[in-house]
């Protein structure tokens, strides 16, 4: 019976995720937390299910495990003030796993619900895959 609960949570991920992430930026001019070539970013909201905490912790362990400090995580709560500025800065605006190198964007919020918690190396060999070519 977990089959249909992943799949409408990978749907509403997924449609969310159409409505909250352009594969450009326009405006991505502010400097990064760090001197990373590569920004993760993981946006959330106060209430956050197992599956929401298992791609923040996932991703998060992935890039620091493969990428060390060529490539920053940070996570940020929409529902906080600084999470909302990040998020409008982004153009986030839901729940979103966002991987940034100046003014490119990719979205792997999709993946990140579909592997996280049922995948995790799956979901690490797409945050790899998609990092790596940045670097």
């Amino acid at each position: 019976m977990k089959s249909p609960k992943i799949a409408f949570v990978a749907l509403l991920v997924f449609i969310a995720g159409t409505f909250t992430f352009s594969q450009t930026s326009a405006n991505t001019s502010k400097a990064p937390e760090k001197q990373a070539k590569v920004n993760v970013y993981y946006f959330h909201f106060n209430v956050r299910c197992a599956t929401c905490r298992a791609v923040e912790s996932e991703a998060q362990a992935d890039v620091k495990e493969l990428f060390g400090n060529d490539v920053s995580f940070a996570s940020y709560n929409l529902d906080e003030k600084a999470g909302e500025a990040k998020g409008k800065e982004l153009g986030v605006s839901g729940q979103t796993l966002l991987i940034v190198k100046g003014n490119q964007q990719f979205n792997i919020t999709t993946e990140g619900f579909m592997y996280a918690r049922t995948n995790p190396k799956k979901f690490r060999q797409i945050i790899e895959e998609k990092i790596k070519p940045l670097l």
